[in-house]
């Protein structure tokens, strides 16, 4: 198995742990959401016991209300039975009349009654909680505390006269009872409520008389109150009770736990997601520091490596000149100069280069030239534009002719040693592009970014690191950019570098 084929395996591989992560955080959300749905489940439930207990306490209230009308309209009738049996008494002819209708007036000991004329001049009194002496019309307070219910017309031959009459105090403290226990019917309605936020409003749903298990900094903001009580209304339908003649309505929404459970999958993905993100860019920056060391130790070592022997061969050279060999001499000292120069990139790889301002045009047209002499006659070089102009980028000259090498090298290699070379230099106002074609057998569309890892090569004698030093010089140094801008498989392939200005 070659390299290459190992890194398509690795590829391969991190798509088949991307799914496995998926299917782990998705059977995790799904069992979160089968738990929060039980849940959910079991406080509806609690809801709807909730609901039918409240139902059923608003009929025992509504049971005691109507009880307590029937004791008003009984007194009502009482009063009226009175007003009748007091004209019977002064008409009346005989003792045995008069005896009838005084016990129907005496036996009135809890209702009480003002008799008066039409000045409201009060004539008699029964059951009344003042004195009787000291009072002597109907009027002020007294006349609108006696004005709850219409007075009873009682005609006494042929003069009018009224009585006044008011809950007797049993039915006071029988109503005194009902607020109460309606005011009670309501707190155990919001404080029993299963843990929901809950609101008892008024007939119309704008005015709140009760709430539960809202906290107090919220209960006593006034607009969040009528937006949460918007927003019941459209969650849940509200619970319709008839109270005190009146309608009322109970409205409710999921408690914050639930609500708190809804969002948790959502929550607990992306915890997972920022963890697994968090450790990837630790992990990937100290795997780069690594690689960066590895680097930087192997070019130093390099570059220290090919100075001893370089010096030797120096010296063989100055020996061969001085013996008449100076054809020789002369050919060595161009290997040597490009001995000097491969361990000039790899002492610049080492360390942080210096960039200075180089006509970018000048560099290619040396690097291809260099290229041209040392390459099959059957590989052509075409540049689009002539030797003679000038764009000036911030460049390490000799490394970035090593990255024009490698990628013309990749080229011919590709081709079979036949073929053209294109290169299209543009620019604009911040950048320059340099294209560099090829019309060799092409690259996968898979392989496009993979290519540029260490160990990656379709050659059975490569390292697979020349793709890799000219990302390297061309990111790291240059803070340019490099990748494959197409390719077509048997046709070729164009690499594109992109430098700032």
């Amino acid at each position: 198995m070659s390299i290459f084929d190992f890194y398509n395996k690795k590829h391969r591989w991190k798509w088949l742990l991307f799914f496995t992560f998926v299917a782990i955080v998705s059977g995790s959300v799904w069992y979160t959401n089968t738990i929060v749905s039980k849940i959910a489940r079991e406080e509806k439930k609690n809801i709807t016991l909730w609901a039918d207990a409240i139902h059923r306490k608003a009929e025992l209230v509504n049971y005691t209300e109507k009880f307590f009308i029937r004791i008003q309209e009984e007194e009502r009738k009482r009063v009226e039975i009175l007003a009748l049996a007091t004209k019977r008494f002064i008409e009346a002819e005989s003792n045995e009349e008069l005896t009838f209708y005084s016990t129907l007036i005496q036996n009135n000991t809890t209702i009480p009654v003002i008799q008066t004329n039409k000045k409201r001049e009060i004539i008699g009194t029964r059951n009344v909680d003042f004195d009787a002496d000291t009072v002597s019309v109907l009027q002020g307070k007294l006349l609108q505390e006696f004005s709850v219910y219409d007075p009873v017309k009682v005609d006494f031959l042929g003069d009018v006269n009224y009585l006044y009459y008011k809950e007797s105090k049993l039915y006071s403290e029988l109503r005194k009872y009902l607020d109460e226990l309606v005011m009670d019917f309501f707190s155990e309605t919001v404080i029993n409520s299963a843990s929901v936020p809950v609101i008892i409003t008024d007939s119309l749903m704008q005015h709140i008389i009760a709430h539960g298990n809202i906290p107090l900094n919220q209960s006593n903001d006034s607009a969040y109150m009528q937006k949460l009580l918007n927003d019941m209304r459209t969650q849940r339908n509200p619970i319709e009770l008839e109270l005190e003649q009146s309608k009322n309505y109970i409205l409710y929404k999921d408690s914050l736990i639930l609500t708190q459970l809804q969002f948790f999958p959502v929550i607990q993905l992306t915890i997972i997601a920022l963890f697994i993100l968090i450790s990837y860019l630790i992990f990937s920056t100290s795997r780069r520091s690594e690689q960066n060391q590895v680097w930087a130790g192997m070019a130093k070592e390099t570059a220290h490596q090919l100075g001893t022997p370089l010096s030797s061969i120096m010296a063989w050279s100055e020996l061969l000149r001085l013996k008449g060999e100076t054809e020789v001499a002369t050919e060595l000292d161009k290997d040597i100069h490009r001995l000097e120069t491969i361990a000039q990139r790899f002492s610049k790889i080492g360390s942080e280069p210096t960039l200075q301002e180089e006509n970018i045009i000048a560099t290619i047209y040396e690097a291809v030239d260099y290229l041209r002499e040392r390459t099959p006659s059957r590989v052509t070089y075409h540049i689009n534009i002539p030797e003679n102009q000038h764009i000036i980028v911030p460049l390490n000259k000799p490394l970035f002719e090593w990255v024009i090498e490698n990628l013309c090298k990749n080229a011919i290699d590709a081709m079979g040693g036949t073929g053209a070379i294109t290169l299209r230099i543009e620019e604009d106002e911040k950048s320059v592009s340099i294209d560099i074609n090829d019309t060799g057998k092409g690259i996968p569309k898979g392989n496009f970014k993979t290519i540029f890892s260490p160990g990656v090569t379709s050659k059975s004698r490569g390292w697979g690191l020349g793709l890799t030093l000219a990302q390297r010089i061309i990111r790291e140094y240059h803070r340019g950019k490099i990748y494959v801008k197409s390719s077509t498989l048997e046709i070729g392939t164009t690499f594109r570098i992109i430098l700032k200005k």
